[in-house]
């Protein structure tokens, strides 16, 4: 292969040198994080995530929103910073916004978390403004009322990115949970309904219950690339039907994660555990092992090798559906003893 290989992907209309990208974490929640991620080779950052709650009250306090915002950064809690000059509501997010641009030449995307339309939607608008290069709407929604229809469900998405997109002209996000009666159906309802992007999958919080204390609460569990499996497929099955760009995110910790991604169909892919637990310089390691991979395999560049693993490019299409979930299931072996071979 003659010539160096071309890392360069397109993101919700930005061009990216590269498409591994800090998702939304405490790591973007000062300037000097930021700065640190772009040294590190980010090729873009995500903000961390503004909540509803705490643009319906500016005055919450700091474990306020820790209660609130576990979910917002796909992986951490424990980790979060001290604010430093910045405070954890709108002013303060969108200052660091206009001083991020400011002192970085990568993109920057904000993220915004609600559950509900509503006037905190204005928000987005204040995010163009202070300079975002595009937007991820961290949608958060528990359906825990038994009397709620899976359609008013739904609608409660479609419903807040009308409302953002009627507000911005940047390109939009929206960051996905996988539990959807028909998740294909409802990425395509998304895509049509303003996304230029769709990020799979949220991480969501999930409690724990402390059986000495008698108590529901936060335990921090950091993703594994085990978990890259679930948005792994439906970015393959989604790739090439739906007009979305595609972010994968929980489960990226290592170059072959983000090639697998990048062969499902992604545009790029995000991470945020293996960061927190390795540091930020991870990124230039998984770039430089990207590159070595493509290399020795003679890819020239990201988009040859885009979607060559979806489902509308695999010689098997059914080893992403039921059939082979039957050829898996009868493939089990044991040994006299009853021991799986």
């Amino acid at each position: 292969m003659n010539g160096a290989v071309d890392l360069t992907t397109r993101y919700l209309g930005l061009e990216l040198k590269h498409p591994i990208v800090p998702s939304a974490s405490p790591l973007s929640h000062t300037l000097d994080g930021i700065r640190r991620m772009e040294d590190a080779g980010a090729s873009a950052v995500v903000m961390y995530s503004l909540f509803e709650e705490q643009i319906e009250n500016e005055s919450l306090s700091l474990e306020h929103y820790l209660n609130y915002g576990s979910e917002s950064y796909a992986e951490a809690l424990s980790y979060f910073p001290e604010p430093e000059a910045y405070s954890v509501g709108p002013e303060g997010y969108l200052e660091l916004i206009r001083d991020a641009k400011a002192a970085v030449d990568i993109p920057i995307i904000g993220s915004l978390n609600g559950a509900s339309p509503g006037g905190w939607t204005h928000y987005a608008r204040q995010i163009q403004e202070a300079g975002a290069d595009a937007l991820e709407l961290n949608i958060y929604h528990v359906a825990a009322d038994p009397s709620l229809a899976g359609e008013d469900v739904e609608r409660k998405y479609l419903d807040v990115l009308r409302d953002v997109r009627e507000m911005v002209g940047i390109p939009l996000a929206v960051k996905l949970s996988p539990y959807f009666s028909s998740m294909a159906n409802m990425a395509q309802r998304l895509a049509r309904g303003g996304a230029d992007g769709l990020t799979l999958f949220n991480r969501f919080y999930q409690p724990d219950f402390d059986l000495e204390r008698l108590e529901v609460g936060p335990h921090l569990v950091l993703s594994s690339s085990e978990e890259l499996r679930l948005p792994l497929r439906w970015i393959a099955i989604l790739y090439g039907r739906v007009t979305a760009d595609f972010a994968l995110t929980t489960g990226v910790h290592t170059h072959v994660d983000v090639l697998k991604g990048l062969m499902a169909g992604a545009s790029v892919t995000m991470l945020a555990s293996e960061l927190l637990r390795n540091g930020v310089w991870r990124i230039t390691d998984i770039v430089e092992d990207m590159r070595a991979w493509m290399t020795e395999r003679e890819y020239a560049s990201v988009a040859q090798m885009k979607g060559s693993m979806s489902q509308q490019h695999v010689g098997d299409p059914e080893s992403f559906e039921r059939a082979n979930y039957m050829r898996t299931l009868q493939s089990f072996r044991f040994d006299p003893t009853g021991l799986m071979i």
